[in-house]
């Protein structure tokens, strides 16, 4: 509870959202940190950039994810910089925690490392103000650190490159008088289960998916909504299905963000029904 007894939190939850339009960019619209690194949601990157500069300053944020599931664990963390609202770079790391399956190969403690490095560009539009909505295109770099595993599995290559345009929009006082938010990207990838079980396989490689996310703001400081991800699904030996999330975000203030979050992610290498409870905390600036 430290962080909330810094003034400018203390300021933040006094002050309703039109308050927050003189300094920088409105409360939430830096949004969180996706599991791969890039500002967005939980798991989908939006077209929105990390931290709260405008044209004329800097932005930033760190981020650290666990998403426990009945058979495995992720933990994610990492960091964003943005440069006059306009380029994102961003680096993460995931690790899966191969849990039950661990076990089942002799290897409790097995798990798997990827590296992510991301670029995005804002492209055109704007989140809040005009007709249109903010258009990104983004890059994600991902290697695995441990290919064994994804290589029995069928997995062509150690790493790959996402590419992905993202359009997202707020809409001030949309749904029976809160904020909406909605965000539709689409993604060329061949990564499986989002690169932790490598990349391409004997059923395919590169696809083309679609990616979406639905916010309500109930009040300035929370947002409520949903989000869908399709997975290429490129293994004979670990079928995937597509993910999806009910999450819950809270913005304290504008250094600090707390995201919940009841993941569905299908099946992952033969255990099926992996869903489970994702918690991140982001700073930012």
């Amino acid at each position: 509870m430290k962080l909330l007894a810094r003034p400018g939190c203390l300021l933040a939850l006094a002050l309703p959202l039109a308050a927050h339009a003189g300094d920088g960019r409105l409360l939430a619209t830096g949004g969180v940190t996706e599991i791969e690194g890039s500002a967005g949601g939980g798991l989908v990157p939006w077209a929105v950039l990390a931290g709260y500069g405008t044209r004329e300053q800097s932005g930033a944020t760190a981020f650290r994810t666990r998403l426990d599931l009945p058979d495995y664990r992720l933990d994610a963390w990492g960091a964003a910089f943005t440069w006059h609202n306009r380029v994102e770079l961003s680096a993460a790391r995931d690790r899966f925690d191969l849990g039950t399956l661990g076990q089942a190969i002799g290897d409790p403690g097995a798990a798997l490392r990827q590296d992510v490095f991301g670029a995005k560009l804002r492209l055109a539009g704007d989140l809040v103000y005009g007709p249109l909505p903010q258009f990104s295109l983004g890059v994600q770099h991902k290697r695995l650190l441990d290919f064994t595993i994804p290589h029995l599995a069928g997995a062509r290559r150690d790493s790959g490159t996402d590419i992905y345009l993202a359009a997202s929009q707020l809409l001030l006082g949309a749904a029976a008088g809160y904020n909406l938010l909605w965000n539709v990207t689409l993604r060329s990838t061949a990564a499986n289960q989002f690169g932790l079980l490598g990349f391409g396989g004997d059923r395919g490689g590169r696809r083309l998916v679609g990616e979406g996310s639905l916010a309500v703001m109930p009040d300035p400081h929370v947002a409520v909504g949903a989000e869908y991800r399709q997975k290429p699904d490129n293994l004979s030996f670990a079928r995937e299905s597509h993910a999806s999330d009910l999450f819950v975000a809270w913005f304290p203030c504008k250094h600090v963000a707390l995201t919940a979050a009841y993941v569905s992610l299908g099946p992952i290498a033969g255990l099926r029904n992996q869903r489970g409870w994702y918690v991140s905390l982001q700073g930012s600036r």
